[in-house]
């Protein structure tokens, strides 16, 4: 019987963007959004056996709900790169993942798609926070 794989030191650093995370959002203006601020909540958790990240973010503008998504990141070890699957209210197709590294404190994934490049990158600054910044 074959045995089953087991998450390696890459997967596991995904951990380190598992919690429930608040924040606040300013946005510029985008094809996608209007120049302002938002709050936002993300509940990220590792699952399957220690392989994946499963996150569910909430923004809010002015008390409103405006945007939900869904993400699942993982490592792919055969092409060396953490990947971010994402899902969202904007109903278009995901098409492929979005694809990085990890560089020290910094997860940097990038993904093109037929509305465009974006650019995702997260930096762990410390015990209990990150940044997060998107460029399109």
């Amino acid at each position: 019987m074959m045995e089953m794989p087991k998450p390696n030191e890459n997967h596991k650093k995904l951990q380190m963007l598992a919690g429930k995370w608040t924040g606040e959002e300013t946005f510029h203006a985008t094809p996608f959004a209007l120049a302002g601020n938002a709050t936002s909540t993300t509940n990220a958790r590792v699952d399957l056996d220690n392989f994946f990240l499963i996150s569910d973010h909430e923004q809010k503008r002015d008390g409103k709900v405006t945007y939900r998504g869904h993400g699942v990141y993982g490592y792919d070890t055969f092409a060396n790169k953490f990947t971010m699957h994402w899902f969202d209210v904007m109903g278009c197709d995901p098409g492929a993942p979005a694809t990085g590294d990890w560089n020290g404190n910094t997860l940097t994934l990038q993904h093109s798609h037929k509305m465009g490049h974006g650019k995702f990158t997260f930096v762990i600054d410390g015990e209990g926070k990150y940044t997060f910044k998107i460029d399109f």
